[in-house]
This record gives structure tokens, sequence and C-alpha cells, in this order.
């Protein structure tokens, strides 16, 4: 009896000290097993969204200067990267064939002209002669036939035309000589427009010859400081969006290679309709205009180039990682799980599913309606949220219930 009595004082003090233990435990467990959420707040700000793309750097014009006349290269006056103005003497070809065609058909010329002044020497004596026969023949009948009198007037007839003949050939002789002259100025080549000599085809010394084609010896690109070209290709989903942006003088920026640290600002000059399929991917050429008064960019450049298509000022926006986040249902509170079920049949349905235009262009306008998650004691509650614009990092809100601060579950946090 003794010692049943011991052993029952025994088990109820290892009860009393179970019971004192099991409350602290059964608190360090449940901390232990809480689950740890990262957060970040819903900020006030800006976004702006952009459209990235690459293309190359071109001058707005490029004009090939040849050479009219053949030729050896005699003097070569500018190098690459030259920046001439019109007019300006570029180089010249060996002038002594065209010297020699000039005073060849100067002496062609005077020896014209002479001939001119003797046809009319001939002619004033053939009037001279026809004026006398026929005072004579009017004054002595029969004394001078009238065959004869025919013989002074086409005399005098034949003279007046050998006159317009050699008038016409000095007139010939003139034109042979303008051409010679001009093939003469042709042997100087010159700037049509200001510019910059970005490449050079010739060197002293060479030949050309323009029998068939014009061979090209320069090219250069007028305004180079004011403006250059930047052409990019824009996939045919965000074409769309860079109209827009061209509609409302949205701004481009862009980097390039050789000056990863600087920021060159442009605008939307054109955007073309030849459209190009690569790999059954469609792009549109879009021309960027920038200014250039350094002279940085220069033919050929790489540009990376973003396209600025909507931009929100003063906005309270969303961290991108809160409406990516999407929680177990045991974490939901009771009275928002309908929704993660609701969203995991739907997702289901689209994936499976072949939808109409129409079912598609609904599930676009519907896609902005989302939610976010927020800590709601042990559990998540659901804040549904209308967004708008989106950038890297956030996403405007349009409409919901945030304030400014307030904390947004994006994962879940590593234990410690």
């Amino acid at each position: 009896m003794k010692r049943l009595i011991k052993w029952s004082v025994v088990l109820g003090v290892l009860g009393l000290i179970g019971w004192g233990a099991y409350g602290p435990l059964w608190a360090r467990w449940k901390e232990h097993s809480r689950v740890n959420y990262r957060e970040a707040e819903a900020t006030r700000g800006k976004i702006v969204v952009v459209v990235n793309a690459t293309g190359t750097i071109k001058p707005v014009r490029s004009v090939t200067v040849g050479t009219f006349v053949s030729g050896p290269i005699k003097s070569i006056l500018v190098d690459f990267n030259a920046e001439v103005k019109k007019d300006e003497l570029l180089a010249t070809i060996d002038q002594r064939i065209y010297l020699a065609g000039v005073a060849r058909d100067k002496a062609t010329l005077a020896t014209q002209v002479a001939n001119v002044n003797q046809t009319k020497a001939k002619l004033q004596q053939a009037l001279n002669d026809e004026k006398r026969a026929e005072d004579l023949h009017t004054q002595k009948k029969g004394f001078i036939s009238d065959s004869e009198m025919d013989q002074f007037k086409f005399n005098r007839l034949s003279l007046e035309a050998q006159l317009a003949v050699a008038d016409a050939t000095v007139l010939q002789a003139e034109a042979n000589l303008d051409t010679s002259v001009a093939n003469l100025e042709y042997t100087e080549i010159r700037s049509p427009e200001d510019g910059v000599v970005i490449e050079r085809k010739i060197d002293p010394g060479q030949t050309v010859a323009a029998s068939f084609q014009t061979p090209d010896l320069f090219v250069i690109a007028p305004d180079m400081r004011k403006e250059m070209y930047v052409y990019a290709s824009v996939d045919e989903a965000d074409i769309g969006l860079v109209s827009e942006a061209q509609r409302a003088g949205l701004p481009v920026r862009f980097t390039v290679d050789a000056y990863p640290d600087d920021l060159f600002v442009g605008k939307i000059y054109q955007i073309r309709m030849n459209s190009t399929t690569t790999q059954n991917v469609v792009t549109y050429p879009v021309i960027v205009s920038a200014p250039n008064p350094d002279l940085q960019l220069r033919p050929g450049m790489t540009a990376n180039i973003s396209f600025q298509v909507g931009q929100r000022t003063d906005k309270l926006r969303i961290p991108n990682a809160a409406l990516r986040f999407f929680p177990q249902r045991d974490q939901v509170r009771p009275e928002d799980r309908k929704l993660l079920e609701g969203a995991i049949q739907l997702e289901e349905v689209d994936e499976q599913a072949v939808r109409s235009a129409e079912e598609k262009a609904e599930s676009r306008r519907l896609r902005n309606r989302r939610h976010v998650w927020v800590r709601d004691g042990e559990f998540l509650r659901a804040i549904q949220v209308i967004t708008g614009l989106s950038d890297s990092k956030n996403t405007e809100l349009v409409s919901g219930e945030l304030r400014d601060g307030q904390k947004l579950v994006t994962g879940l946090a590593p234990r410690e």
C-alpha cells in the first residue's frame, strides 16, 4: 500500500513538471514553425516604361564624289575625317591632255572665225559686182546678158549660204571649246557640299577611267555635327507602343560602346512600313535622329536604344515582386482561399483551351486585375488592385486599397 502511494506521488510530481514545461515548449515550437515572409513597401514616385532595341548609327546622307574625266590622280588635298566646305578642292587629275584639248579647240575656233571673215569679204565683193551689173544692165540694155546677170545673182546666193555654214561652224567650234574647258574644270575634284570625308577610295598616282561608269573617289557625309540617324529594328509586338511614343514626342535614349558613360538623347524621326522577317520574327525599321555636335557618334557604331513609350509621375507604385508572389493555400486566410482555387482553375483552362480572338482580347483587358498579399495575423490577406504601366521594378497602381508605405509580401524568407 505504501509502495502504491509512493508511486502515485512520483507520477503526480512528474505530471506537474511536464505540465509546467508544456506551455513554453509549445510556444517555442510554434514560433519556430511560423512562416517568415519577405516584404517590400508600396512607394510613390515616377514610372518610365521603355522598349529596348539595338541599332546602327549612320549619317543622315552620304554623298559619293566621283569623276567625269579619266586620267592619273595628280594630287589629293584631303584625307579621312577632314571637314570640307562646299566647292573646296579635294583632288586633281593630270590636266595636260585637257589643256591641249582647250588649246586645240581655241585654234579651231580662231580658224572658223577667220573663215567667216573671209566669206563675208567674198560676199561683199559679190554684192558689189551684182549691183554694178544691175546698173549697167539698166543703163544699156543688152550690154550684159540675162545669163550673166544670173551668174552674179547665184554667186551672191552661194556666198550667203557659205557664210551661214561658216557661222554654224563657229558655233560648233565654240561648243567644242566649252566642252574642253568643262573637261579641264572636271580635272579639279571639288566638294559638292559642306561635310566630313568618311571614306577616301583613291591614292596619288592612281589612274581613274570614266569610260563606262563614274569612279567613286570620296564619300562625304553632310551635316554630321547637326544630326545623325540611328537605324533600329523593333519587334512587331512593340511597334504600336513606339508609334504612340512618336505621336507623343517622347524622347529616345541610347548608349554606344565607345562612350559607355555617356547617355545620348534623340527623337523618333520615322517608322517605316517595310518589315523584315527573320526566323518568323517580324521587325520594322525605326529611324532615330540625334544631335552630334562633338562628332562622338560615328558611322557604323552599335547603339543600345531605349524607346520611352510611357511615363507616370507621382503615382503609387507596387513592387513587381509582390505581383509575382503566389502563396500556398494554408498560408492564406480561409475567406481568400477561393481566389487561389479560382486562379489555378483559370490557368488550367487558359493553357488547354483554344480561345477565340474576342476571348483573347477580353483576357488582355482583364489581365491588369491582380491581387497582392499582406500580413493579417498568422495568415495572408488578399487586396485586389488594377495595375497600369510597369517598368523593370515597379508597376503603377490605378485603383485598389493600398496606401503609401504599406508593406506587401514578395516571397518567403529563409528560416533563421
